[in-house]
């Protein structure tokens, strides 16, 4: 299948006919798989293209394409035989036991409701109007989703009902429910008091928005403050807001802020909760970061978490992130867009009908590499600076003039890691699930195109002693999703394997 096939429609919602639904969930739900089986696990047969040796097994794999591959073949019986993703899902997992030794009942499962949830999406975009923003499109583009994890679109497994009125994919807007905490059980820290605005709390309580999803997900463990009176319910916002990418983080329009919430699911690697441990250390964190940008020269920004909100008997549960929003950061007359969906694709993308795509990469790289260069060096401070955490203002012609960040609980300073470590993190974030994601997207769209020369000089520009390693080692660091969710480690113990280093080739 190609890559036509893989990406959402130009316009609107998803003109995905219900007969073809199957065939293309399949097809979405098995590349991010399959990236992930072949970076970790299976090896390339020479000179024989699209074909890979799965070691633990010893069985044959074949597959079409490799930005997203496709069509995946297992020979047996003296042929070649095409998976379903039913098929492929027991393929990768029998693999997995042999190469790892270990079982794993749970990853399966997930890679089962990660098909299902792209299927319902797929469903419930036909439906759907897709926003007239684009960079709200570009927010909830991401069928797909991370390109490199055995089960990007999983969803806790609960039924599809449950979570598509919520769903960014799906082109989801939705009020807040407004509850309100009595004052002795606040808890809060920096600066939350946008909050306040989006509803008014009566005496002896504040006012804390909440996630209905989340809710509903943590509605058993609320049941004693709401009898006791801890906690009551204020109805819902006035007006709608939408979910970004991050699916718990939402938009504000008419208040110009994004919230981020606790989500009781696994998304990817990790249960999406606001953990007390990285809401206690946000501050010391988003302060390191906002003195690291009111350092940089050039247009780029930094979208502060200004500080939360929760109440003290449900710390976690209840926790909701103040986030900067759009205005006052992005360049007069220039447009946002997420980097994940340039990598997607969507209806409006800067990337469609580039007349110089060369041009464009240079200024992309220009925007991009810099800041995260030089907060690192000059501040210690390490951005999660992948596709999800990156957005990038592009003028009238579409040409990127600004990159602003966000997140501060990915971020890592160090004070607190080793720099071999942090410098790591960032390569990995930056380099591999960033730029190496994007080039191999425009490489595609532009055949002629080689990115990595520009790339190599905008890194050569910088003057850290890590860069000239960087330009000349033989491997990346690549994370291992695939083992690392069948091994059961932990979403946030990141362990890389050698990926070959585009950059070295120069």
């Amino acid at each position: 299948m190609d890559r036509v096939d893989l990406m959402p429609p130009p316009a609107g919602g998803d003109s995905a006919a219900p007969h073809d639904v199957a065939a293309r969930a399949d097809a979405y739900a098995a590349a991010p798989l399959l990236n992930c089986l072949l970076r970790e696990v299976a090896r390339p047969v020479a000179g024989r293209e699209g074909v890979h040796r799965l070691p633990g097994c010893g069985k044959l794999l074949r597959v079409r394409g490799s930005r997203r591959p496709a069509a995946p073949e297992v020979y047996t019986d003296g042929g070649w035989h095409r998976l379903d993703h039913p098929e492929l899902v027991k393929l990768v997992s029998e693999e997995l036991r042999r190469h790892t030794g270990l079982p794993n009942h749970e990853l399966p499962a997930e890679m089962a409701d990660s098909r299902d949830a792209v299927a319902a999406l797929l469903t419930a975009r036909a439906r759907a109007s897709a926003p007239t923003d684009p960079y709200a499109r570009s927010e909830q583009c991401l069928i797909t989703g991370h390109p490199h994890h055995p089960a990007p679109k999983a969803r806790g497994g609960g039924p599809a009902a449950g979570w598509l009125p919520y769903a960014p994919e799906a082109h989801a807007r939705f009020p807040l429910a407004l509850l309100g905490v009595r004052e002795d059980c606040v808890v809060e820290e920096g600066d939350p008091s946008a909050l306040d605005v989006l509803g008014e709390a009566p005496p002896g309580y504040r006012l804390l928005p909440a996630h209905p999803w989340q809710l509903e997900l943590a509605g058993a463990a609320l049941t004693a403050a709401f009898a006791d009176g801890r906690l009551i319910r204020l109805g819902t916002t006035p007006f709608d807001t939408w979910p970004t990418a991050a699916i718990r983080t939402v938009h504000v329009p008419e208040r110009d802020l994004f919230l981020k919430f606790s989500l009781d699911v696994r998304v990817t690697n990790d249960i999406r909760r606001l953990w007390r441990h990285d809401l206690l250390k946000l501050t010391r964190t988003d302060t390191a970061v906002r003195t690291a940008f009111a350092a940089l020269d050039g247009p780029a920004a930094w979208l502060s978490d200004r500080g939360y909100r929760t109440a003290g008997f449900a710390f976690e549960e209840l926790a909701v992130l103040v986030r900067d929003g759009l205005r006052d950061h992005v360049l007069p007359g220039a447009t946002p867009c997420l980097a994940a969906g340039l990598v997607e694709g969507f209806a409006g993308s800067p990337l469609d009908g580039l007349a110089d795509p060369a041009a464009w990469w240079e200024a992309y790289l220009a925007r991009v590499v810099p800041p995260a260069l030089a907060a690192f060096a000059d501040h210690g401070v390490v951005l999660e600076a992948h596709l999800q955490n990156c957005l990038v203002a592009c003028d009238d012609d579409g040409m990127p003039v600004q990159a602003l960040f966000r997140d501060a609980e990915g971020v890592k300073l160090l004070t607190e890691v080793d720099r071999a470590a942090g410098w790591e993190r960032l390569v990995y974030c930056l380099v591999v699930n960033h730029l190496l994601e994007l080039a191999d997207a425009l490489a595609e769209r532009h055949p002629g195109l080689d990115p990595w020369p520009a790339v190599r000089r905008e890194l050569a520009r910088h003057d850290l002693p890590e860069v000239a390693g960087l330009l000349t080692a033989p491997a990346l660091p690549a994370k291992t999703n695939l083992l690392l969710r069948w091994t059961g480690a932990d979403g946030a113990d990141a362990r890389y394997l050698p990926l070959p280093n585009p950059l070295a080739a120069g």
